[in-house]
Formats: C-alpha cells, sequence, structure tokens
C-alpha cells in the first residue's frame, strides 16, 4: 500500500499543478488509509506538505505579479494565530473518548475524519460549480472590509488547525470578494498565505508527539515534483474541465470516508 501511497503523493502534488488547489484535500485521506497514520498526526503532517507545496507554488506567482502582500499579510495574520492556536491548544485538549453516539463511538479520530470528509464534500461543490474566471475586474483602488477579513482569516485558521487543509475554496472568494482582488492576484496570494499558516501552524504540533519525518520529508518532496509535473502538463490540459472531473472525485472520496468511518472503522498503527 506504500507504494501506492507514494504515488498518490506525486498526484496531489500533479493536481496542485494542473488546477492551481485541491490536491491538498487529499492529503489526510492518503496518509490515514495509505500509510495507516492517525488521522489526528495526519492533519499535522498535511499542515506541512501542504504548506511546504504553496511555498513552492506561490513563488512563481510571485516573480508574475500576482501575489498581493498587502492582502497576505492582513488576511494572513488572524489565519495564522488562528491556526497556531488550535494546533497548540484546541486538538490536544479534545478527549480522545467523547461518549457514544446511536451507539457508535465518538473518538478522537473519528471527529477529525467527519470534520475533514464534510470539508471534502464543501471543497467538491467548489471546484464542480466552477467557471472560467473571465479577465474582466475592474481596475481601481484596493479597498478592505478589516472586521469580515479578521473573521474570515480566523475562522479559516481554525478550520485549517482542526482538519489540516489548506483552505483555498474559502480563501479565495473571501479574497475576492472581501479585499477586491483580481482571481489571479486571488489565486496567487491565497498560495502565499496557505503555506505561511500551514508551516507555522505545524510548529504548533512539534511538541505534541513524535514525527516520523522520513515518511514526511518523503510524501512533501513527491508532492513538490508532482507540482512541475503537473504544471507542464497544464500548458496542454484544460484546467477548468479537470477541476470539475477532480470535485466529482473528491465528493465521492467525502462520502466514502463518511460511511467508512461510522460503518465499517480501521485502525492505524501509527
Amino acid at each position: 500500500m506504500e507504494i501506492i501511497g507514494y504515488l498518490a503523493s506525486i498526484l496531489i502534488g500533479i493536481s496542485l499543478g494542473l488546477i492551481g488547489g485541491g490536491g491538498s484535500i487529499l492529503t489526510v485521506p492518503v496518509l490515514v488509509y495509505l500509510f495507516h497514520v492517525d488521522p489526528v498526526q495526519a492533519t499535522a503532517y498535511s499542515l506541512f506538505i501542504v504548506g511546504a507545496s504553496s511555498l513552492v507554488g506561490a513563488w512563481p506567482k510571485y516573480k508574475q505579479g500576482f501575489v498581493n502582500l498587502k492582502t497576505a499579510i492582513i488576511f494572513g495574520i488572524p489565519s495564522i494565530v488562528a491556526v497556531f492556536a488550535t494546533r497548540k491548544f484546541i486538538v490536544p485538549a479534545i478527549p480522545n473518548e467523547l461518549g457514544e453516539f446511536a451507539g457508535i463511538a465518538i473518538t478522537k479520530s473519528l471527529l477529525m475524519m467527519m470534520l475533514f470528509a464534510v470539508l471534502m464534500v464543501a471543497a467538491s461543490f467548489s471546484m464542480i460549480r466552477s467557471k472560467k474566471n473571465k479577465e474582466t475586474e475592474l481596475e481601481g483602488e484596493q479597498k478592505f472590509n478589516y472586521p469580515l477579513i479578521l473573521l474570515e482569516g480566523a475562522l479559516v485558521g481554525i478550520l485549517t488547525g482542526l482538519v489540516g487543509a489548506g483552505g483555498g475554496f474559502l480563501i479565495i472568494p473571501a479574497l475576492v470578494m472581501l479585499s477586491k482582488l483580481p482571481m489571479k492576484q486571488a489565486v496567487g496570494t491565497s498560495l502565499l498565505i496557505i503555506a505561511a499558516k500551514s508551516l507555522i501552524g505545524f510548529t504548533g504540533d512539534l511538541g505534541n508527539g513524535t514525527m516520523n519525518w522520513n515518511l514526511l520529508l518523503t510524501i512533501t518532496a513527491l508532492a513538490i515534483g508532482g507540482i512541475f509535473i503537473g504544471d507542464k502538463l497544464s500548458k496542454h490540459i484544460d484546467g477548468n474541465k479537470l477541476k470539475i472531473g477532480f470535485g466529482w472525485f473528491v465528493l465521492v472520496m467525502g462520502f466514502f470516508i463518511i460511511a467508512q468511518q461510522l460503518f465499517f472503522p480501521i485502525g492505524v498503527s501509527h
């Protein structure tokens, strides 16, 4: 299964390179089902993998002028604080046994996987409904809705901290609506925000358990390699059509995880 897992790690990067996001939503399922990592630990690993991959993806966007640093700082600060606090204090404070509902034992791992599955379903709808973005944005002075940006940034940070996903499908619309960024700048800026909050959030886990650095760095390296492959393929493949197909795949995976966790729970080894 680990060989399949390594191949899936490359596919995560390829999807990031092809459609500019979405691939990170598969990181936790790959870690849990193919590498048998505990779900709580998998969310921590995912932060590092997603953060490093997004940082690599943000660099060419920055060189092309598609990263708005002012917006990244304003949106990123509450998000970074929230994700670090969530990983450092909230996640460790959640009891391993939360009780029982309808005959099903509610554990910390089950809660994490169910939250992640719900996020996958939400993200899939975002991808399925995505349309080609026409470059018709009006040029003008950028305006910030500071209260909503602070609230959205904090909420996305908490969500990222809980499930280990980047939350790009939440950040990009927020940047367009709340800070009036053109779509291309919103995509590039979101990568920098995701990189910063994920990597800093990951540091909140460093004292909470033992890390399998060999596995973590190997998967990260494969995902980053996949980004470059995906970037090359994107010149020959329509990313918008691919994004819709990928959205349906993520939707099926989300419902699969919900069903598996509720009716066919499996153990993990580390």
